[in-house]
């Protein structure tokens, strides 16, 4: 069964749309990621324009994170003074980076650049990931083999260079006398490439908090959850506004296989081990990196395009 998507002005596929909403939201629930950076590229793939697939993974995002947050927030495992700051710096993030994404689209660049961003970025990332995961088994093989108990991984709480920054604000929920400095830097970063590249930026703002403020583990995901909530929403409007290329029809189909999708991959991220979760999700984001290369590398179908401009 068809459906015809008015923003994204073609017909596709129910099923496909709900399919991959579907498996992007196992994965979410499997790894405890948003699953944007999955989601963006996989549209790209299926034929979706690139600022259609961008802006429309937005309130996806808003949608999965309002979920993910409002559990947590009823557990009280929020550091809400430290999800306000966040959030506003990363909506003045948001707003640099519509900002550029409306110039790039009327250069005509844009479709070059979000490919060349996340060649870059999804290999880096993927690639560190994957390094730090297998080290962690090799270790904790060699552990078991020795008889000796494996060396726990940095905890939260400790303090290092980072904490000796000025202008520092103390964060009560998560125990915290740090510096707003690299605070108000990672909200404006992961605020900037999520509305530039429609990525939520969970799993770059999870390891970030945890191992460059130490904010303890246990507010970490919820804090996440209800910064990249505001920044995405902000997000959301501002695509809506400036460059209108949010499709509310695909965004509703990939919403409802999003939400089921998650249920399962929760339930089956249980009975895997934190390493091999994490070589798997190393293993994923750099195969996305890697198609985006390709696709960068291969001679396109169509040599040329034409674009009929308006009058002024």
């Amino acid at each position: 069964m068809e459906i015809y998507l008015p923003i994204a002005e073609l017909p596709v596929s129910v099923f496909t749309v709900f399919a991959m909403g579907g498996a992007v939201g196992f994965i979410s629930g499997l790894f405890g990621v948003g699953g944007g950076f999955l989601l963006t590229p996989l549209l790209i793939f299926s034929g979706i324009p690139h600022p259609v697939a961008v802006a429309t993974v937005t309130p996806q995002i808003v949608a999965s994170s309002a979920s993910g947050a409002l559990s947590y927030w009823r557990r009280r495992l929020i550091d809400v003074k430290l999800a306000l700051f966040l959030f506003t710096a990363g909506a003045i993030g948001a707003a640099f980076g519509a900002w550029l994404f409306a110039i790039l689209e009327r250069a005509g660049q844009l479709n070059l650049v979000i490919s060349l961003a996340y060649t870059v970025f999804l290999g880096s990332i993927g690639t560190l990931m994957l390094t730090e995961a297998v080290g962690a088994i090799l270790k904790a093989r060699r552990a078991r083999k020795s008889g000796r108990k494996p060396q726990p991984a940095r905890r939260s709480g400790q303090h290092n260079w980072i904490h000796r920054l000025p202008i520092k604000v103390r964060f009560r929920q998560s125990r915290l006398y740090i510096s707003i400095i690299p605070v108000l830097v990672i909200g404006g970063s992961i605020g900037f490439l999520g509305t530039l590249l429609g990525i939520g930026g969970g799993f770059i703002m999870v390891p970030a908090l945890i191992y460059l403020l130490r904010v303890p583990t246990n507010v970490v995901i919820g804090t996440s959850l209800l910064q990249i909530l505001g920044t995405m929403a902000v997000a959301t409007v501002l695509h809506s506004v400036n460059t209108k290329t949010v499709d509310v029809v695909l965004a509703l189909i990939l919403m409802v296989g999003g939400v089921i999708g998650a249920q399962f991959g929760a339930s089956f991220g249980l009975k895997l081990r934190g390493e091999h979760l994490r070589a798997l999700l190393g293993l994923l984001v750099l195969g996305v990196g890697v198609r985006f290369l390709v696709n960068l590398m291969l001679t396109p179908d169509h040599l040329y395009s034409m674009t009929i401009l308006g009058g002024g």
